[in-house]
């Protein structure tokens, strides 16, 4: 499978963005995870969700300001971040593993497919 994220762009503080992680093929074999990377910075976790979409986890300063969601007939996970602050400035990775259970993953080390990234800029 391969990736393609997109929905990235420029907000202001407290602005909402969408993002979207579209697969070439059968999303439902995979858990997706969203990442980010802001310069300087180490990659770090976002959000995941099971094949299903019935689990759901999230980094710790993204809960309560992000979702996570799938959308498998469409090929499409989506990330709703909403009051965004500078700090979640980045760029935006989607990847995936495939899994055979309902679990989720918030190593980054567990994914082996990435997609290319989206870059996020929060203004004050």
């Amino acid at each position: 499978v391969q990736l393609q994220a997109s929905g990235g762009g420029l907000v202001q503080s407290g602005g909402s963005l969408r993002l979207s992680c579209t697969a070439s093929s059968r999303p439902s074999d995979y858990v997706i995870g969203w990442f980010r990377r802001a310069p300087g910075n180490e990659r770090e976790f976002v959000a995941t969700i099971s094949r299903a979409g019935r689990r759901k986890d999230y980094g710790v300063s993204m809960k309560g300001r992000f979702t996570i969601s799938r959308d498998n007939a469409k090929n499409t996970v989506y990330l709703q971040m909403n009051s965004l602050e500078p700090d979640d400035t980045a760029v935006y990775y989607c990847a995936a593993r495939s899994s055979v259970t309902g679990a989720t993953y918030s190593n980054q080390y567990e994914y082996n497919i990435w997609g290319q990234g989206t870059q996020v800029t929060v203004s004050s």
